[in-house]
């Protein structure tokens, strides 16, 4: 009898497995989920009234001593997370992994076996394995963009997904480059509203988060580190950012919004989300390898254009290993060779790759409806004569 496994079983699967890893390491006291615990001590600190953005009383003996980077808002949403230990917080985390994965890819592809290809990817993994919570607001983006066009409700999940993680506003903008102003508007109104309410509940952490917590020392010194792999972070590890860093972002967003209204006058608003998502990746001062998720849904919209080979290089690129090959940490990558510069900045190159890749494509687009244009013009113009 041959057996078939559907996507929601293989779904269930990977879920069901993550939650029985959750519930071993509690019953073993073992370590993990790292994020997950910042999470949980953000939520105890709020629910005792202890300072959100001081050093968190309630992280476990074996987590390190991280601050809370996120807005208030964020931390009302983690209370609910004191009431289980720090490992089976993870597992709520974890469990939603391969659901937001899925939920993605059905957007982009019908291959849903990359689900379980996704998993191999270091973005993934890596996120999984911190209790990150990347995978469920880029489900939200997608979800938002590509699923509730038309819906009242448009723009909702992103307003919310900003107000738990401030690099999501950027999608606000995509909003507006696509014509979706009314989805726009309310993105911004619940984003918005929600940090309203954070500023209501917890008055003094908010003004310390948007007056400097959002400013964060602890980013500012792992900035040259080779997890960050932004544009930013490239530069750290190089030469003096200024003025190169704002004059890239300027030149590079401008770049992005003639991408991002090409592929959508083209019919292709996964492409355009994919530019939106690889502007936000290397303008952010921050991105670390665990932010790059969004290879998850670049490699399904290269395979619903039969792009295999593309689509199999960047998955084995994103596997981690040019992260690994390479000296990382105190301050070792300003004393890469070449080499060392072009695998240990891997992530960022590809995306810039990517980027000259689709302007060249768009620039021949153009200068094909130019000449036609011009051959037409002649044409018009010899008959009349």
């Amino acid at each position: 009898m041959k057996i078939v496994l559907r996507p929601g079983a293989a779904v269930a699967v990977a879920a069901v497995s993550l939650a029985a890893v959750a519930v071993l390491w509690w019953l073993l006291d073992r370590p993990l989920g790292i994020d997950s615990a910042v999470y949980r001590a953000a939520g105890f600190a709020v629910s005792h009234g202890e300072p959100l953005y001081a050093p968190l009383s309630d992280l476990p003996g074996w987590a390190p001593e991280l601050p809370f980077t996120y807005p208030p808002f964020a931390a009302l949403v983690f209370v609910p997370l004191v009431a289980l230990p720090a490992q089976l917080c993870w597992g709520l985390v974890a469990v939603a992994a391969p659901f937001a994965v899925f939920l993605v890819l059905r957007e982009f592809t019908d291959r849903w076996w990359l689900v379980l290809v996704a998993f191999g990817l270091q973005p993934v993994w890596q996120s999984v394995g911190l209790g990150q919570l990347n995978l469920v607001l880029m489900a939200m983006v997608v979800i938002d963009v590509l699923r509730l066009r038309g819906s009242r409700f448009g723009g909702v999940l992103i307003g919310l997904a900003a107000a738990v993680k401030l690099v999501p506003l950027i999608f606000i903008g995509h909003l507006l480059l696509t014509g979706r102003r009314a989805d726009a508007a309310r993105a911004a109104g619940t984003f918005a509203a929600a940090s309203t309410l954070g500023a209501v509940l917890l008055p003094g952490d908010s003004v310390r988060y948007w007056t400097s917590a959002v400013y964060s020392g602890h980013f500012a010194e792992m900035k040259a580190w080779v997890g960050n792999q932004s544009w930013s972070g490239f530069l750290a590890r190089t030469w003096p950012e200024w003025p190169w860093l704002l004059g890239f972002a300027v030149v590079f967003g401008g770049v992005a919004v003639l991408l991002v209204r090409w592929r959508h006058r083209a019919g292709d608003d996964g492409g355009a989300l994919l530019v939106t998502a690889g502007c936000a990746l290397v303008v952010s001062p921050i991105s670390w390898t665990h932010h790059w998720v969004w290879i998850v849904p670049a490699l399904g919209w290269l395979l619903a254009a039969e792009r295999l080979r593309s689509a199999a290089a960047l998955a084995i690129l994103f596997t981690g290993w040019t992260v690994a090959v390479v000296p990382g940490g105190q301050g070792r990558e300003r004393h890469w060779t070449v080499w060392q510069a072009l695998a240990g900045n891997a992530y960022l190159l590809t995306a810039l790759a990517a980027g000259l890749f689709l302007l060249a494509r768009l620039a021949r687009s153009a200068g094909g409806r130019y000449a036609a244009a011009r051959r037409r013009k002649v044409s018009g113009a010899g008959v009349s004569g």
